[in-house]
């Protein structure tokens, strides 16, 4: 499984997430050019809560998929935690939108639209998150 965003929670609270951008930005440069010992070493010094981006977008469970779509894209994330009354129920992807696409299952044509992406001028088609 390549996991690229990880739910942090207290209980069953969500109080961030953890990309591997996070993580690949809290260490300086000159460790993360194929220096597994210092990655380590430099790892140790601290913890998840220091390097979780606090400010998460969010989805409910009865959150129309056009909508998550549009979210996903408009703030250029890769993942929405899905929360209920505070709690972490879950989590969609960029992946599970497109898995669920290749399903086969029927979309409406407003979701279809909202999953279809065109490729800004002079961008990545890359997720960042």
């Amino acid at each position: 499984h390549r996991i690229n965003q990880l739910p942090v929670v207290e209980g069953e609270k969500l109080l961030g997430i953890v990309t591997d951008r996070d993580i690949r930005d809290a260490y300086p440069t000159s460790i993360l050019i194929n220096r597994t010992e210092e990655i380590d070493r430099f790892a140790e010094k601290y913890t998840v809560e220091e390097a979780m981006s606090y400010n998460v977008i969010t989805v409910k469970p009865d959150t129309p998929l056009q909508a998550a779509v549009r979210l996903l894209r408009r703030h250029r994330v890769g993942a929405l935690p899905v929360v209920e009354k505070e709690k972490l129920v879950g989590i969609i992807t960029r992946s599970d939108v497109l898995d669920f696409v290749l399903s086969g299952k029927n979309l409406t044509p407003a979701a279809a639209g909202a999953v279809r992406k065109k490729k800004p001028a002079g961008r990545s088609s890359r997720s960042r998150r």
